[in-house]
């Protein structure tokens, strides 16, 4: 999987607008398209941010495993179907 689909999933799963999302990170919500749309890579600061707001380890957040973890090590639950 993409990692910007990775935060597509991730965002929708929350049920929370691009524009929520774009606010927590302190920028535009058309900056934070770019980075769902994969036209822009998003700075490990921002990997960082969302890594703790969502409770999901950075390796799944950006896309290097297709196991979902919280920060803890414990499974994470998805409430929605995830794409792959």
């Amino acid at each position: 999987m993409n990692y910007y689909q990775r935060l597509k999933d991730m965002r929708e799963d929350r049920d929370l607008s691009q524009q929520e999302v774009a606010e927590l990170l302190g920028i535009q919500q058309t900056h934070y398209s770019r980075y769902e749309l994969g036209k822009q890579k998003m700075g490990i600061d921002k990997y960082i941010a969302l890594s703790k707001f969502y409770n999901v380890s950075l390796d799944y957040l950006a896309g290097i495993v297709d196991t979902p973890k919280t920060l803890d090590g414990t499974p994470y639950r998805i409430t929605k179907k995830i794409t792959s």
